[in-house]
């Protein structure tokens, strides 16, 4: 289910918060480099504001000429607390920048393996319903005299095909246990829940009214439900918020997979397989990739901005968009690291990326560039594709 289209996104995601972190840590280091030459108010000696501000800028400069040195590279300066700031601010940088990939690094693995919990507890939130309804109508029964006057209508929840075929899966059972994906001490919540939005739903009304819901009728109230009532609702969308600190940027990735596995199960109901497939079946391997695309990425990222700077000499680099370098320079580290990837596909995933996460006019500069620069790179044989379907590049 964590195809690999998610784990691209969920890296590109995290691709451009380090770009922010990196952003930010560069200000930090401007600034400490600025107080470094703040006038000293407990000194009994005359401060020459003036001079103080000039070797400030000079230092700034140094230090903005030295960020990607291997070997700093100085000047002779009257006043050596230049040079010394400047290495100062460049270690802070560093230093920040490494602490935040350790970080985006490791949560981005912890909240990609989180995913599936994640949407397991939207689908048991929808069976809690229909058993929450199943529980209502027997406790009526019992209550009533007469058990023809109970309406059985209002059954049809608790007899949801979809939900049944789910609820009897033994794939998505072991899911649930494996992800720990429980939600035992929601009772009184899903009580509240059910009658303050999902009952007053106008589709759920006819839906109750339905004497005979088809397979159909059943698939759409319960992606119905999913939709306009467990990803709108904002009491629910707390619960997924206390277990996601990444809850924001998964949403849609969640709702999505919840969504297909209603589908998948509508879709193969009269089949004698499984109805879901297998949750992160190959995960260590779609892990290393995850981490390497991350990794590689990050590496290569300035040897990609030449490649991206020498296609767009009409353009300024610094004015193209942060999300367009960043899937630009995903798709190159992609298309040359991995060579059993076709290049159409590659191509295809970071084009359907710009679609949702980049700019109207991101679809078309794209695809235009990556078109231009996988021929180049074939033809120089940094692009060299091997594997079954493939032709090595010779």
């Amino acid at each position: 289910m964590l195809n690999r289209r998610i784990l691209r996104v969920k890296a590109f995601q995290n691709l451009y918060a380090y770009e922010q972190c990196k952003a930010s840590n560069l200000n930090l280091a401007k600034d400490q480099i600025k107080d470094a030459f703040q006038p000293d108010l407990n000194s009994m000696e005359v401060q020459d504001k003036p001079l103080l501000k000039k070797e400030a800028a000079l230092a700034t400069d140094l230090f903005i000429k030295n960020l990607n040195n291997d070997i700093f590279e100085s000047d002779t300066y009257s006043n050596p607390k230049i040079v010394v700031e400047a290495k100062k601010a460049i270690n802070a940088f560093k230093q920040a920048n490494n602490k935040d990939f350790d970080f985006l690094a490791n949560n981005m693995v912890s909240s990609a393996e989180r995913l599936p919990q994640l949407y397991l507890f939207s689908i048991q939130i929808l069976l809690a319903f229909a058993e929450h309804v199943s529980a209502e109508a027997g406790r009526k029964m019992k209550m009533s005299k007469d058990v023809i006057h109970v309406e059985k209508n209002g059954l049809n929840l608790g007899q949801n095909k979809i939900l049944m075929k789910i609820k009897e899966s033994e794939i998505f059972n072991s899911a649930v246990t494996r992800h720990g994906a429980y939600i035992d001490d929601l009772e009184l919540e899903i009580r509240e829940w059910y009658r303050d939005y999902v009952k007053p739903l106008e589709g759920y009304q006819t839906y109750m009214k339905n004497s005979s819901p088809s397979l159909e009728d059943d698939f759409l109230i319960v992606d119905d439900i999913l939709k306009q009532v467990i990803f709108k609702t904002d009491a629910i969308l707390n619960f997924f918020s206390e277990k996601d600190l990444n809850w924001t940027e998964n949403k849609s990735v969640i709702r999505s997979l919840a969504s297909k596995v209603l589908k998948n199960v509508k879709e193969n109901f009269d089949s004698e397989d499984e109805p879901l497939p297998e949750i992160a079946l190959n995960w260590e391997d779609d892990k290393e990739f995850f981490q390497n695309i991350f990794n590689l990425t990050i590496q290569n990222d300035d040897q990609n901005k030449d490649l991206i700077a020498k296609r767009t000499q009409n353009w300024d680099i610094e004015r193209i968009a942060q999300t367009d370098k960043i899937i630009l320079s995903m798709a190159i580290t992609e298309m040359k690291n991995f060579p059993s990837i076709p290049v159409k596909v590659s191509i295809n995933e970071y084009i359907d990326i710009s679609k949702t996460y980049s700019t109207p006019k991101s679809k078309q500069f794209v695809n235009g560039l990556l078109d231009v620069l996988s021929k180049e790179l074939t033809e120089s044989g940094h692009i060299r594709k091997s594997g079954r379907g493939l032709l090595d590049n010779k």
